[in-house]
């Protein structure tokens, strides 16, 4: 009987697509929601500079939360570059990638190491990410233009980026 509602939740959660399992279905752990307006934050890059979210009004942005040390999060940023920046270059698209509670000499080892180029922006005491959810990277929050928070998920796995980039595209029509 055990194996048989084993076989009957993995045909459940497999038909239901790629990303239930990490979609904000369930997701007590998130302040914002979808239909929320995004939080008004500003972060520092690494690097130099900053951004508010604010200023990216009238783009579709992709606020992204990761660490140094989750290698989920190391996983989903390998896979950045081809999957969303270079597909989207261009666009009315900003990726915010956000790192929670790593140290500048953290963030620069791990983008030498990974040779990553894009920028990142630093979130040293989780103030910025406590506007968002109380625990569990990576996250993702996608703002559209006016905004508003139109998809939320957390985790990484197969078809993650490429769920992520059919949203973006509907954004960008």
């Amino acid at each position: 009987m055990k194996s048989l509602f084993f076989a009957y939740t993995l045909v459940v959660v497999f038909s239901l697509g790629p990303l239930t399992a990490f979609s904000q279905i369930g997701d007590d752990d998130s302040v914002v929601k979808t239909g929320d307006k995004v939080p008004s934050f500003t972060t520092e890059r690494f690097g130099g500079g900053s951004v508010s979210i604010e200023s990216l009004a009238g783009k579709v942005v992709l606020v992204n939360f990761w660490a140094t040390w989750c290698p989920s999060c190391i996983q989903e940023l390998a896979a950045v570059q081809k999957e969303l920046l270079d597909k989207f270059k261009g666009a009315d698209f900003v990726f915010l990638p956000i790192s929670r509670e790593d140290t500048p000499e953290k963030i620069e080892s791990f983008m030498k190491a990974k040779g990553h180029k894009f920028p990142v922006y630093m979130d040293p005491d989780r103030k910025i990410y406590s506007l968002f959810a109380t625990k569990y990277i990576p996250r993702n929050y996608l703002v559209d233009k006016s905004g508003k928070v139109v998809y939320i998920d957390k985790g990484y796995g197969p078809g993650h980026l490429e769920n992520l980039a059919k949203q973006i595209e509907q954004l960008l029509r």
